[in-house]
């Protein structure tokens, strides 16, 4: 893997690229005194990388306002969904005329309500494979079983008026075991029945790309990146890999 590729690389006296053979070695005191854009070819060791974990160089970038942020874990998603579990579904908000909704109540100690809206087209249910559906009041656990069934969840809460997106540090929308972030800066998010614009049309995709932009979310995207310091003897150069 690439982790243990890069600790043989730190091992090796030397790093050799193979690439551009046409070029000739340059010191990194030149490179460094030098003004970019310029092409060089190095010969230089591998002295660190960072992170030193590999799951650590996974972040998510937007690229409409270029900032980066970590990956949430897990414990703040589930964090949020039992903030927003508190407040009851609104049964007022069931059954419209783009949605069916199914509402139980948990056999647990905390009797909590959970609410189920799966999202129609042409006022039918589509397959399961196929449906996009809405939770409310259900735990990460409850989430990820839904995910494994149904194309697309978005969790949501209700309100006195209208059913609305949570809080944009957890995900507006999870597709299989992928969970999907909006940009707390770049995103004005609309109602959340803008969706059944996607659900009008001939066959719905349920694209994540699609349904952020209808939602008003500004989409950010995993990217991969790692810092390498390399050296020569002259200097040492940081060299940044980013990557989606």
């Amino acid at each position: 893997d690439l982790e243990s590729h890069l600790q043989k690389c730190q091992q090796l006296s030397v790093t050799v690229l193979t690439d551009h053979q046409h070029l000739k070695n340059t010191e990194l005191k030149t490179i460094l005194n030098s003004t970019a854009p310029q092409q060089y070819r190095i010969r230089a060791k591998l002295r660190t990388y960072k992170p030193q974990k590999l799951y650590q160089s996974v972040k998510l970038h937007c690229s409409k306002c270029n900032s980066l942020q970590e990956v949430p874990d897990g414990d703040e998603f589930d964090f949020i969904l039992q903030g927003s579990a508190v407040t009851a579904p609104n049964p007022e908000l069931h059954n419209t005329s783009w949605y069916d909704s199914v509402m139980w109540t948990t056999q647990d100690q905390n009797q909590r309500k959970i609410a189920i809206h799966f999202v129609k087209h042409d006022e039918m249910l589509q397959q399961p494979e196929d449906t996009l559906l809405m939770i409310e009041g259900g735990t990460l656990k409850e989430v990820w079983k839904l995910t494994k069934r149904f194309k697309c969840v978005i969790p949501v809460r209700s309100t006195k008026d209208d059913l609305e997106l949570l809080d944009l540090s957890a995900p507006f929308l999870l597709q299989g075991n992928i969970k999907y972030y909006g940009c707390k800066r770049c995103s004005t998010l609309k109602p959340i029945k803008s969706l059944s614009s996607i659900a009008a049309e001939q066959q719905p995709s349920w694209e994540p790309t699609e349904i952020a932009q209808v939602l008003g979310i500004e989409l950010l995207q995993y990217v991969f990146i790692v810092k390498f310091t390399l050296v020569d003897g002259t200097g040492a150069l940081n060299a940044y890999l980013f990557d989606y």
